[in-house]
């Protein structure tokens, strides 16, 4: 089977993860072809480069959905489309959440990676979009991670949202308060 990652964003990636001292835990499942991957706790600039890196060793061509027009300017666009970038047309449909559920019935293997937090400060109240597209898309939602103190960047167990969204995001909130932010002050509590 042929790498979904460049060998380019392979070989960068393995030099991050050797210079910062970080490694892999638990990855994705080989089986799930589809997830919203959400990704916390969200405290720094630098979460995007480590779980990039490892995203790109782990081999899971993650989506970020950002502006169509950001995916179409000269070189620039080559670069986010390169890292990423998943472009949403939303002249169309103002609703990102429908847009994604619609992503996810186009293709037979998509990952779409959101930090449902929203912002690098703490917050308390999450974003709920990303639950409400797996829910609509009928698909799992991974619950990826960054552990600072431990140097590792890894995927939790799948979790299948049943639709009571306070008791699902208490039991995704709880595995996340086992995981250390850069600044830890800023992480989920």
């Amino acid at each position: 089977m042929a790498r979904k990652t460049s060998t380019f964003w392979y070989y960068i990636s393995k030099a991050i993860f050797a210079v910062a001292g970080w490694r892999l835990g638990p990855q994705v499942p080989p089986e799930i072809k589809k997830s919203m991957m959400i990704a916390a706790p969200h405290t720094s600039n630098w979460d995007f480069i480590f779980s990039r890196a490892a995203f790109f060793l782990m081999d899971v061509d993650v989506k970020l959905t950002i502006k169509k027009e950001w995916t179409t300017i000269p070189v620039l666009g080559a670069l986010v489309r390169s890292l990423g970038g998943l472009a949403v047309d939303r002249s169309r449909n103002n609703s990102l959440v429908d847009a994604m559920v619609q992503l996810f019935k186009e293709r037979d293997e998509l990952v779409i990676l959101i930090t449902p937090e929203g912002t690098r400060k703490y917050q308390p109240k999450w974003r709920k979009g990303f639950y409400h597209a797996a829910l609509g898309a009928g698909v799992p939602i991974l619950l990826g991670y960054l552990d600072y103190k431990n140097k590792e960047a890894g995927v939790g167990s799948a979790f299948w949202p049943t639709g009571d969204y306070e008791k699902d995001l208490e039991e995704i909130k709880a595995f996340y308060r086992t995981k250390q932010g850069r600044f830890p002050e800023k992480g989920v509590r």
